[in-house]
């Protein structure tokens, strides 16, 4: 596991890379690491992403009270905690507003189609979790049901949580999510979408197994047929290969 010193400059970096990729703005985000069995370190609040300094962060213990650091830890924190709780597998958290997922996100629309190899390799499906305010147990009660199962979530009406075994991974994740979000925009766009499936989807499934990206050892969370859509996963909703995009945003309205 990387020492203290290290995941302050990561985070010092991979901010700057939020704000860079217009990923986040103003102070929007957070990032977190796992320290040790004990120790969470998280970015500020009211900071913006691009000016942290490796000073700047704050260390809390698993109940979030605050153990090291000047300024106020992140209002986000208990999304972090849960987490960490929920997947001991994890130690980085990356979370932000990259405009096209956190537009799918606003759509209520999931990005769980295999539309992408690679993408499939890499993450996997990415769910749609219902609403919560930012801040308060709505949002962890949201999240709960699916931080087991997937690697990324989009956030209702909110952005993008991603992580992983180091914070780097996390935030390639992250990057993955918005490069995935905007191709899947350009499907729709088109009015078609061709997702993979049957024995390409299989083949896919068995070379996921190979590369280290894919830290997850849970199941591809994709049926044969493409998958489902919808405001939330477990909603189990069907959206037709081919229908347009403007008018299944019209039915939402």
């Amino acid at each position: 596991m990387p020492s203290e010193r290290q995941y302050r400059r990561e985070m010092v970096l991979f901010g700057q890379m939020l704000h860079q990729r217009g990923y986040v703005a103003a102070t929007d985000g957070n990032l977190s690491a796992r320290l040790d069995d004990e120790r969470i370190m998280v970015t500020p609040t009211c900071m913006s992403k691009s000016m942290l300094r490796t000073g700047d962060m704050v260390t809390v213990d698993l109940d979030g009270r605050r153990l090291a650091g000047n300024r106020n830890v992140s209002s986000e924190l208990a999304m972090h905690l849960l987490i960490y709780k929920l997947r001991p597998d994890v130690n980085g958290i990356v979370h932000a507003h990259p405009p096209t997922a956190t537009g799918f996100a606003a759509a209520g629309l999931a990005l769980n189609q295999p539309l992408v190899c690679e993408v499939v390799i890499g993450l996997g499906s990415i769910p749609l979790a219902k609403y919560g305010t930012p801040g308060t147990p709505e949002l962890s009660d949201a999240l709960e049901p699916l931080i087991p199962q997937f690697d990324a979530i989009l956030m209702s009406n909110h952005g993008v949580v991603a992580y992983a075994d180091t914070l780097h991974h996390a935030y390639m994740k992250m990057e993955t999510v918005e490069h995935f979000a905007q191709i899947a925009l350009v499907t729709h766009l088109l009015g078609r979408q061709q997702p993979l499936g049957g024995e390409d989807l299989e083949k896919l499934k068995l070379a996921r197994t190979k590369y280290q990206v894919a830290s997850s050892v849970l199941p591809l969370p994709f049926n044969a047929d493409g998958g489902n859509n919808g405001r939330a996963q477990s909603e189990n909703t069907t959206r037709p290969r081919n229908k347009d995009f403007r008018s299944q945003i019209r039915g939402k309205s």
